[in-house]
């Protein structure tokens, strides 16, 4: 059966207390936002000294300031994971002597191209589709990045605490005035052990959210405070990708290559292939969450897509030496949320700030970053971090790119959802109309609720149960360039004490049995990138099934707090350090 979180109290054994830091601006989440937003504040704060020094600016000086970025990975960039093509334009910004200071850029792109595969052939489009043109881009992992920025920040004076994962967001009133972090060293049923540590209080002047696609502790201050009211609802598509080593001498690098069509038959999505060097492909799959079939699986399609003859002559003889998986926010525009209030800001992926038409949100995410640590910076100055100081970002984002960016393609995904041959004379209407299309504001459902009973997707009960056999059981292993489930997590280098609180809440475990296998044939046995569920057979029923959560398996995707058809399933941080550690992703 599967294992309900206890109802811990976060009560302290006796005589220990939680220690409590004073913060001036607090950033929550490592990733290309946050940390582009704790080196911003660092250098705008020198800029400013350094003027008033020289006497070209008339203004008190901005004393030490304590930086802190909360990290819940093992270590920056552990959990780090994209496609990743980079939009410099940021980061040009960010740091004007990125290269010289040795970022890691993989590869410039230097040709793209987009095919459409059938089951068996493939047909290169004879143009380039202007949202694919990539050239003078690069291609980058973003687990490398994003080390090389922290240590950038750190030779800034930012104070990165990697290992630390943020669970609860403090209030006065409806004030953000910091968060609490989880306590680590608590055994499966919430009892500390030997080797406790409680968590800290952070009390912060200023808060920026950066927690990427789904924060979790952002979705419960998003709730509270209701800042998506009004908004269209937040939509997602999952991406998983491997990287293989294919023999020297063997791979051009600097390649982006698109596909449309196979392996996806009962939902939209498409694939990328990058070339870097080393001789490696880097092969993604990315699927919207929105679909109708309950046996979704994006892991499963990837192994597929191996098999077709374009792909397969392209990595024969090559090795897959890494994989991982995650959400994207697809929402865009319409469904970022309201983004500052009383002592907070939010920016990046758990703002929305994806572009999907084009697959980019990395420069969007460190543009809006650079914006909030402007703004903090201000209240720094101000000593007063109020809304009315704070609105200030959102008037920011809404006259820079990161709005021009997202509001071209408004409502590109509400319209790609209707089928990719359904949807291109609109998607062609809404590029001569600047995003509009024949109609405006086209609104999203939740993913959750999209998903329809296997019978209805595949066809009859007879024929459902035949296709779910023959063609929607996970592959077995093929050797060196395919895996199951269990053998990609392998890769990730995915950790979690098993003898820790399971993170992974299950609100009613009899729905799992009695309605959701049954009628889905449990959605999340597919969807999970990572077999962290299982239908076993039932102790309480004999003949039905009971769902079973390994959670230390989890990579930390999100899918499962998004798709559940009942939305019965609830991602809360583990202990913190725990999950995948990327290193070339």
């Amino acid at each position: 059966m599967a294992s309900v979180h206890p109802n811990l109290n976060d009560s302290l054994p006796e005589g220990v207390t939680r220690e409590t830091m004073e913060v001036d601006v607090l950033i929550v989440g490592g990733g290309a936002a946050g940390l582009s937003a704790a080196y911003r504040v660092a250098t705008q704060i020198e800029k400013h000294n350094k003027l008033v020094a020289e006497g070209k600016l008339q203004a008190e000086p901005i004393l030490e300031q304590m930086i802190v970025v909360l990290e819940k990975g093992s270590e920056i960039g552990a959990h780090s994971f994209s496609g990743a093509v980079l939009n410099p334009k940021a980061l040009e910004e960010l740091i004007p002597n990125y290269i010289d200071l040795g970022c890691p850029l993989d590869a410039e792109v230097k040709k793209d191209a987009v095919y459409y595969l059938s089951d068996k052939s493939s047909f290169k489009l004879p143009i380039t589709p202007p949202p694919f043109h990539n050239k003078g881009k690069y291609i980058v992992s973003l687990s490398k990045l994003n080390r090389w920025l922290a240590a950038q920040c750190e030779a800034k004076g930012v104070n990165i605490f990697p290992g630390f994962a943020a669970v609860e967001a403090l209030y006065e009133g409806d004030r953000i005035v910091g968060v609490r972090t989880g306590d680590k060293g608590r055994d499966k049923n919430g009892i500390p052990k030997a080797n406790f540590e409680p968590g800290l209080i952070l009390k912060a002047k200023t808060t920026i959210f950066s927690e990427g696609p789904r924060g979790s502790l952002f979705k419960k201050v998003s709730d509270k405070l209701k800042l998506r009211e009004g908004k269209n609802a937040e939509t997602f598509e999952e991406g998983v990708k491997e990287i293989i080593q294919m023999p020297a001498g063997t791979v051009e690098a600097g390649q982006v290559i698109h596909t449309l069509g196979y392996p996806l038959k009962k939902s939209i999505g498409g694939t990328f292939i990058y070339t870097i060097p080393g001789d490696k492909i880097i092969l993604g799959l990315v699927a919207y969450l929105d679909a109708k079939d309950p046996l979704l699986d994006p892991h499963r399609e990837l192994q597929n897509l191996k098999k077709h003859p374009f792909i397969a002559n392209m990595i024969k003889d090559g090795k897959v030496v890494s994989y991982g998986g995650k959400t994207l926010p697809a929402g865009g525009y319409y469904s970022m949320p309201k983004l500052y209030g009383d002592g907070f800001m939010v920016c990046g992926d758990s703002a929305s700030m994806v572009d999907v038409q084009k697959l980019k949100g990395i420069h969007l995410a460190m543009k809006a970053g650079m914006q909030a640590a402007d703004v903090a910076v201000e209240a720094i100055k101000k000593q007063d971090s109020s809304a009315a100081v704070l609105k200030a970002y959102s008037d920011l984002i809404e006259n820079s790119y990161v709005k021009k960016e997202l509001y071209r393609v408004r409502n590109f995904h509400q319209t790609l959802s209707k089928g990719v041959f359904a949807s291109l004379p609109l998607i062609a209407l809404q590029e001569i109309t600047g995003g509009r299309g024949l109609f405006d504001g086209l609104r999203s459902h939740l993913d959750a609720k999209t998903t329809q009973p296997v019978n209805e997707v595949w066809g009859s009960e007879a024929e459902a149960g035949k296709l779910f056999a023959a063609e929607n059981l996970e592959p077995a292993v093929q050797g060196p360039l395919a895996f199951d489930k269990l053998g990609s997590v392998y890769l990730t280098g995915t950790m979690h004490d098993e003898d820790s609180p399971n993170h992974l809440l299950i609100q009613n475990n009899d729905i799992c049995r009695t309605t959701c296998e049954p009628k889905f044939k449990s959605p999340c046995t597919h969807f999970c990138p990572a077999r962290v569920y299982e239908m076993l057979p039932s102790k309480l029923e004999p003949g039905k099934l009971d769902l079973q959560v390994n959670f230390t398996n989890c990579i930390h995707c999100k899918t499962c707090d998004i798709k559940c058809p009942f939305v019965n399933i609830e991602w809360t941080a583990p202990e913190g350090g725990g999950g995948p550690k990327y290193t070339e992703t």
